[in-house]
């Protein structure tokens, strides 16, 4: 008995700089079974319809990382993709090229910036000169050390998360999920003699900038978290050298408004994360934000039971991650 099939409509985004002034997307119409893989489709469309087509893959298997690109607004790889549930969802299946990353030519993109950003953190051991490891000897490590990494070896940097992430649109300057998850894994790693300093420098270098929305976690095929891991090292950031700057002022401010009261204190908050003097900078935008919104010169009142949540407080006050 035959397979059944489905009509799989594809609009595949399609941009070469060298000839095209503007992208533009293609439709391309096959009839597939349901399981079919995004990539297969467009490898098949490829061979059979237009061989200008432009994508990038190797494995096939979810191992590789190179197919990687946006699937009905959704980065993800096109390998484990199927069409079936996309067709029912959405009524067609879009593709184009990963976001914050130029486009080389259709689906394929210039990973440079990725990598950079990679690159940056040092993602390697730094050992301790002064007690350098014997050369060719190997470095145990207990189970319990390794479980510390929690699933950042799982990532295979096929820059879903980096895709998907909006603090790397809004600044180019931000490492990138992947990138912080892969600083955690050293900064846990009891070989490395550079946690602080690792700490240390990655406060002002974008550490802050991650908006805490998640969307890297859900991008990733991997499931290594990295919005958990770039949140542990906030947490051991701030317990490294305390809050600093505006970013971990303001995450700290947060939270003791909260326990203080059940509600925030927004004219408070903006004191803790500013300073006096910082303030002052900010001025008309506050002016303008009391105009439309006087209670916000109001001391918020004490919620009810606030001593219970002062409690779960307590209860949840994580000791420094190590």
């Amino acid at each position: 008995m035959a397979e059944p099939t489905v009509p799989a409509i594809f609009d595949v985004y399609r941009y070469d700089p060298a000839i095209d002034r503007e992208p533009r997307y293609q439709r391309y119409t096959l009839d597939l079974a349901p399981h079919t893989p995004v990539l297969s489709a467009l490898l098949r469309i490829r061979a059979e319809i237009d061989p200008s087509l432009t994508l990038r893959y190797s494995c096939r298997s979810a191992i590789c990382g190179s197919c990687a690109m946006q699937i009905n607004s959704k980065s993800r790889l096109a390998c484990e993709t199927h069409i079936g549930p996309e067709m029912e969802r959405h009524g067609r299946i879009v593709v184009e090229p990963m976001r914050n990353q130029a486009v080389l030519r259709d689906l394929v993109v210039d990973q440079a910036s990725f990598w950079r950003q990679y690159s940056l953190v040092e993602p390697h051991l730094k050992l301790d000169p002064a007690h350098p490891m014997p050369e060719g000897e190997p470095t145990s490590m207990t189970p319990e050390e390794v479980e510390r990494f929690k699933e950042t070896p799982r990532c295979i940097a096929c820059a879903a998360c980096y895709s998907a992430c909006p603090a790397v649109e809004a600044d180019a300057g931000f490492p990138g999920p992947m990138a912080l998850a892969k600083l955690y894994r050293f900064v846990v790693d009891p070989r490395d003699h550079a946690r602080q300093d690792r700490l240390v420098r990655i406060q002002p270098n974008g550490l802050w900038l991650c908006l805490r929305c998640h969307l890297c976690t859900e991008a990733c095929p991997k499931d290594v978290r990295p919005s958990e891991r770039i949140r542990d090292l906030k947490e051991m950031a701030i317990a490294v050298q305390g809050a600093t700057e505006n970013g971990s002022r303001h995450a700290v401010g947060f939270k003791d408004n909260i326990e203080d009261r059940g509600l925030l204190n927004e004219m408070r908050l903006v004191r803790q994360t500013y300073g006096t003097l910082g303030m002052l900078g900010q001025v008309g935008q506050g002016l303008r934000i009391v105009r439309k919104k006087p209670e916000i010169m109001r001391r918020p009142h004490a919620i009810e039971g606030v001593d219970e949540l002062q409690k779960i407080y307590e209860a949840l006050d994580p000791e420094e991650p190590k």
